[in-house]
């Protein structure tokens, strides 16, 4: 089996790994073939936060001279090619957080007959969010036609929905106007879209650059759309927060300037621009906070139960991915060679907005086996 790896220190140092698989499996261990996963530049900013938030935990690397090396966690789709744990079946299809590899091994745990979570040592610690499963098969309604959708958008859109509850229990920290950095991105598509279905919500100012600028317009879910050198046109005497997905600190800063005391808060989500990301930011901690989808789930799931939550947040996600169907373009690329080729142009955010890349596996493992 291969498994593909990053530097950590330099994200555009890529490998693919030979490794043996595990011979044997021990007792409640299953074994899944990956079968296809997106990779989009969320799955760039689990690296550019792979220290912070852990995200280089999940799937140690293998092989020889692994030190300085990662594995990027990916949302797809796996089988189970091999069991001994009686309560899951060889063929069962689960829907979750995978290496960008051939196999993965874990050990399920609190089984139920839609999800299971991965108990293996290593992730115990790790967000539970990243750590459940669903066993698809058992789904009323489950459409494999769906898959590329929901491989590419559930991951996304789970944040946006969050991020919209979360500004929306916080009464937009008083502000008028939401300004959404690198608006083209599909969490922040996500959250435009929430935000445009929602009367209550205050006005939303997309920013992007010039390249996606008519893509974004065309979307119709923002009020305005503006470019990264059309800052100053943004009206400064309006109470405003900022989403930034962009992790840009100096943009951050030049719309901290041009804002003044009118900036109220500002909710840093993404890393879109990762490479842009060393310059100290001027908005101080009380105006700012990082956002985890992963804590606010665990937030309101304690407040609504898991079934609350799971109801209105896949009625959010049903909705949004039926509207992304517009707009929604997928390329396909096939096996781990192909994610290799086309890995840099994702990195540096190359790849069109309206584009979402699904990696394939199936074929790869029929000819390695």
């Amino acid at each position: 089996m291969q498994q593909f790896q990053i530097r950590k220190d330099n994200f555009l140092t890529q490998r693919l790994v030979d490794a043996t698989p595990a011979a044997n499996l021990d007792d409640g261990q299953i074994r899944l073939a990956i079968d296809a996963f997106s990779f989009t530049a969320n799955n760039i900013t689990y690296a550019a936060a792979g220290d912070q938030l852990g995200y280089w935990q999940f799937f140690p690397p293998l092989g020889e001279q692994s030190d300085g090396w990662g594995v990027i966690p990916v949302w797809g789709f796996a089988d189970v090619i091999e069991s001994r744990c009686p309560e899951i079946a060889t063929g069962e299809r689960l829907f979750g957080y995978f290496p960008p590899a051939h196999e993965v091994v874990m050990q399920p745990t609190r089984i139920s007959a839609q999800h299971l979570v991965d108990g293996s040592a290593h992730r115990s610690a790790l967000p539970a969010g990243y750590n459940s499963y669903s066993r698809v098969h058992n789904e009323p309604g489950y459409n494999p036609a769906t898959e590329p959708e929901r491989m590419l958008l559930w991951p996304l859109h789970i944040t946006s929905f969050c991020i919209w509850d979360s500004l929306q229990d916080s009464q937009w920290h008083d502000a008028k106007q939401v300004i959404i950095l690198s608006a083209s991105s599909k969490t922040s598509i996500g959250l435009g879209y929430a935000m445009f279905k929602d009367d209550q919500a205050p006005v939303t100012i997309g920013v992007t650059s010039a390249r996606n600028s008519e893509l974004v317009q065309q979307l119709g879910i923002y009020d305005s759309v503006v470019g990264y050198e059309q800052l100053q046109d943004i009206d400064p005497s309006v109470p405003t927060m900022i989403v930034d997905m962009s992790g840009n600190a100096s943009m951050l800063n030049a719309l901290h300037a041009h804002l003044g005391d009118q900036l109220l808060y500002c909710l840093r989500v993404g890393l879109t621009h990762w490479d842009e990301t060393q310059t100290r930011l001027t908005v101080g901690n009380d105006r700012s906070s990082f956002f985890f989808a992963p804590g606010h789930i665990q937030k309101r799931m304690k407040d609504w139960g898991p079934q609350g939550f799971a109801e209105r947040s896949q009625q959010f996600l049903r909705d949004a991915a039926a509207w992304s169907r517009r707009w929604l373009k997928t390329r396909e690329v096939s096996g781990l060679q192909g994610l290799a080729e086309i890995y840099p142009a994702v990195c540096k955010g190359q790849i069109a907005a309206d584009e979402g890349v699904i990696v394939t596996l199936g074929a790869a493992k029929q000819k390695s086996n």
